[in-house]
């Protein structure tokens, strides 16, 4: 991996997210977005088309040889070709944006053998702007961020939905709060802003690729449900979940949802 390239490329990503982010919020400033659903019945809007455009027109005239995935375009079949490939969601978190929440963020990563090396996310409302490169660590708005050393599970500050920890019945007392967007979830792990988050329900790489990387730079320890670390270079794109702690919290958390049996594992979309 060449870190002088890793850089360069951190860079680029936080400029594209800021911009990005900015047209989003022009957007959401408005009120006025379309919304339609996709053929997987999930929502988009005709901001996400727009930041969307405006991304790969941008990011592809910085870096013609790179490939393209994004949530809102057809897959060309460049991820499968190229030695480096932008990994895109537009808006994570598109009900949040519909719903009037600032809980959206614009995510975009670079990958180069299956591994994140450079990522950004921009949450307009909040203006915040995390980014990491390997090797590099990670940042929020600039200034170094590390995740918690929380030991036990018990009052851990879990970025989720209250009713599917509860329905399981093997949780012990924790705080929550829900966020659509799962980007917009593992950063605030990866910024000490909460403990842990757990999706129990599928993820796609445009919803971790950026988000991946800046959790492991900032100390974090993020798997699958199955403890599987994440690797973006398959046929397919969907993950069995997320699971995102400190290293010490991890494995506990871990260890709970494998005792959870499938047949009661929450179906939402949501997360």
């Amino acid at each position: 991996m060449n870190r002088e390239i890793d850089r360069n490329d951190r860079e680029l990503l936080v400029d594209a997210v800021r911009q990005a982010g900015a047209l989003a919020k022009t957007h959401y400033d408005l009120n006025e977005s379309e919304i339609w659903n996709k053929s997987n019945n999930s929502p988009v809007t005709d901001a996400d088309i727009a930041v969307n455009t405006y991304l790969l027109t941008e990011l592809m005239k910085a870096r013609p040889g790179y490939g393209w995935l994004s949530e809102e375009t057809k897959d060309d079949g460049s991820r499968r070709q190229k030695k480096r490939v932008f990994v895109v969601d537009p808006i994570d978190g598109t009900r949040a944006f519909i719903k009037r929440r600032p809980h959206f963020v614009v995510s975009v990563a670079i990958i180069e053998d299956g591994r994140s090396v450079a990522g950004a996310l921009y949450n307009p409302l909040t203006d915040e702007a995390f980014d990491a490169h390997l090797g590099g660590g990670a940042k929020l708005n600039g200034a170094a961020i590390s995740v918690t050393d929380t030991v036990q599970i018990e009052n851990t500050r879990m970025i989720g939905y209250d009713f599917k920890f509860r329905a399981q019945k093997i949780w012990p007392a924790m705080t929550y709060e829900a966020r659509n967007s799962m980007a917009y979830r593992i950063a605030l792990v990866a910024s000490g802003q909460a403990d842990a988050t757990i999706a129990f329900t599928p993820k796609c790489d445009w919803d971790l690729a950026a988000a991946a990387l800046i959790a492991s730079e900032a100390g974090a320890t993020i798997t699958d449900r199955d403890g599987d670390r994440f690797e973006f270079d398959k046929d397919g794109v969907v993950k069995s979940g997320v699971i995102c702690a400190g290293p010490r919290l991890h494995p506990l958390l871990l260890e709970t949802v494998l005792k959870i049996p499938a047949k009661i594992t929450p179906k939402s979309p949501r997360g």
